[in-house]
């Protein structure tokens, strides 16, 4: 079977808990189509978390690497359009603020996905599940591993497919922060699974 490498996040910031941890979990070792997928959960962390998507990508050798993160304001799954080549945002888990840094000197200002997003959100869409193309993954570690994993196929020649895709809050989240708007853990899961069946 072709390999899937599915990326989540620890929680991070004011959140007690990560959502994309429990869809990354749900998913590790299913078949999905001609996919076995291989979870992985990435720190937030800018020393990091670049270096533990391309550690997963060498022990995986994926034919397609989707990560995934929480998108606290989301009120739809939202893939990505572009990562670009900038570090900036909040604090991460260690204290760290980056102000408008260079994930690679070298690298692009950015890259595309690879990910067929058009037809990942018309699924979910043809399936009830709200879902639109993001044109930002924003600067903060979601943006960076996406950069990470795009860049290094890039570098290296290699051939898989790759992207990000945003979640919105879980009930779990908002129960703790009532301002949120959230969406049930099973219906996250099922939403991703549906996009990842576009593959």
């Amino acid at each position: 079977m072709k390999k899937l490498l599915l990326t989540g996040f620890e929680p991070f910031l004011n959140f007690k808990t990560n959502p994309t941890m429990e869809v990354a979990k749900g998913l590790d070792g299913k078949s999905i189509q001609e996919y076995e997928i291989s979870s992985k959960i990435l720190s937030v962390d800018f020393s990091q978390s670049g270096s533990e998507m391309i550690q997963a990508i060498k022990e995986v050798k994926p034919d397609v690497v989707v990560a995934l993160g929480l998108a606290g304001n989301r009120k739809h799954i939202t893939p990505e359009r572009i990562a670009i080549n900038c570090n900036d945002g909040p604090e991460d888990n260690k204290g760290y603020k980056p102000a408008g840094e260079k994930i690679f000197d070298n690298g692009p200002d950015g890259y595309f996905s690879t990910l067929p997003i058009r037809d990942m959100v018309d699924e979910m869409k043809q399936k009830e599940y709200p879902a639109s193309i993001s044109n930002t993954a924003g600067t903060y570690l979601c943006n960076n591993v996406m950069y990470h994993a795009l860049h290094y196929a890039k570098i290296n020649g290699l051939n898989y497919r790759a992207g990000f895709i945003h979640i919105p809050p879980s009930h779990e989240m908002a129960i703790q922060q009532p301002q949120l708007s959230s969406w049930s853990q099973q219906d996250l899961n099922r939403a991703i699974e549906i996009a990842l069946r576009v593959l």
